[in-house]
């Protein structure tokens, strides 16, 4: 079975206990059959939709082959090469030069690029970009990352609704909400940044680096985008990506925001680093 589908199971499991448990902590029995079904359904709809998830929350939207031909053509090509089927494409309207890849399996897959990215790049740097995230795709990458950002959205909306019951059943403010609030943050967010760290790793990012250079046969069209992401990125923040979604980007997205715990959350090893084994011709000796 493949690492990542036995990571997905267990993440998916961890997640469908910690309903059943906070379930049966509020409500003794008839909270832990309401906290199996509260789990089940984000459980389920974490694997089944977690590419409409990722796609809605970066603001995405499709593009046809008439629109967009060329980007078609370098995808439809890196895509035989890997011999995978073609995923749906879409443009994202943020000015960050960006791009990621999600979906369940290498037949529901969608690639992503901001339209940032189609401003500063040429097609050949494109080219190095969309094969990286073509290898996420056929190393089943993105399944794990997308599940693994629903998960941690899950979590932290369990925080909220502890926050909220602490305002509704708190026995006054300094009694009730403090302890509610507190508990929740403390415990609930650091959770969820540990089930990210759990099944996100940065030889993910580097594998992926070096199964697409192999896939062009070429790692400098993909570290000279890397380059020019890096920098333009970090001045160019893209506020409305939330911290769980920040690891299936191509770089960091929150690089030029300030975000509290955003280390985190992010699992993206240092651009500098993945630039020099691309053009030291690492990924060629370990072929």
């Amino acid at each position: 079975m493949n690492r990542n589908t036995v990571k997905t199971a267990v993440v998916l499991a961890a997640l469908g206990v910690l309903f059943i448990g906070i379930g049966g902590l509020i409500g003794g029995t008839t909270g832990l059959f309401v906290g199996l079904a509260i789990g089940l359904a984000f459980t389920g709809g974490s694997y089944w939709f977690s590419d409409r998830i990722a796609i809605a929350a970066s603001g995405a939207r499709p593009v046809s082959e008439a629109e967009m031909p060329q980007y078609y053509a370098v995808v439809r090509d890196l895509t035989e090469r890997a011999r995978i089927p073609m995923p749906r494409l879409y443009v994202s309207p943020a000015q960050q030069p960006n791009a990621f890849a999600t979906g369940r399996n290498p037949h529901h897959a969608a690639v992503a690029v901001t339209a940032g990215i189609l401003q500063i790049c040429t097609w050949e740097e494109l080219r190095g970009v969309l094969a990286h995230e073509i290898s996420h795709v056929r190393n089943r990458d993105i399944l794990i990352a997308s599940v693994a950002a629903t998960i941690a959205m899950a979590i932290t909306l369990l925080a909220r609704m502890a926050a909220w019951g602490g305002l509704l059943f708190g026995q006054g403010r300094d009694q009730g909400q403090n302890i509610f609030e507190l508990l929740a943050m403390l415990i609930l967010a650091p959770l969820a940044a540990a089930l990210l760290q759990l099944a996100l790793s940065r030889s993910r990012e580097f594998q992926a680096d070096r199964s697409g250079a192999e896939l062009i046969g070429d790692g400098e069209p993909l570290a000279q985008a890397l380059a020019k992401l890096e920098s333009t990125s970090r001045r160019i923040p893209m506020p409305g990506v939330r911290p769980e979604m920040a690891p299936m980007y191509i770089v960091n997205p929150l690089g030029g925001t300030r975000v509290d715990f955003s280390r985190l959350f992010s699992d993206h090893p240092p651009t500098a680093e993945r630039i020099a084994r691309l053009r030291s011709g690492s990924w060629q000796r370990q072929r």
